[in-house]
């Protein structure tokens, strides 16, 4: 069994544990309980060649206001980048902290558009659709609360990091 480390990553109140809570758990709380610092969860998930212990870091919210701590990134074979689609400054508080987080690591990056359960109040046009595929390995639209989508995405990603360590062996 191989061990991948990956950090959730978003400005705060976007849903970060929730989603893990969801996958790791099956279960979604309407109580919001800030992160501080980071919450380490493990999931075993089974691909159709090896399983695969996701490490799943959530760390907390960041806003303008905090320093962005890179050093939750050491290590991380990935990271998600959770936006909430009921705000749209999240989604630019996102862009920033995937700006930052590149600076730190050039592994896989992941969007996640959370609370599709809720009336989005903002919608990107085709360029910009375009543009943010080239940023993100990735894209889903999840909800933490129904769960739609959240399993679909971290089975996704540990077959893009099961891939890409084949690869790596393989080289």
């Amino acid at each position: 069994m191989i061990q991948k480390k990956i950090c959730l990553l978003g400005a705060s109140s976007v849903g970060k544990t929730s989603l893990v809570r969801q996958f790791v758990e099956g279960i979604f709380s309407e109580k919001y309980l800030t992160t501080i610092g980071v919450k380490v969860d493990k999931k075993v998930v089974s691909l159709a060649h090896e399983q695969v212990q996701l490490l799943l870091w959530d760390i907390e919210g960041n806003d303008r206001y905090h320093v962005f701590q890179e050093r939750y990134l050491r290590g991380a074979a990935a990271y998600i980048i959770v936006v909430d689609q009921t705000r749209a400054s999240s989604l630019l508080e996102g862009i920033d902290i995937h700006t930052l987080a590149r600076q730190a690591s050039d592994c896989p990056a992941i969007l996640a558009i959370n609370k599709n359960d809720l009336q989005a109040t903002w919608h990107w046009d085709d360029s910009e659709n375009k543009s943010y595929h080239k940023l993100f390995d990735l894209q889903f639209i999840t909800s933490a609360k129904t769960g739609e989508q959240v399993e679909a995405m971290f089975l996704a990603i540990a077959e893009l990091l099961y891939r890409s360590k084949k690869d790596d062996v393989t080289t």
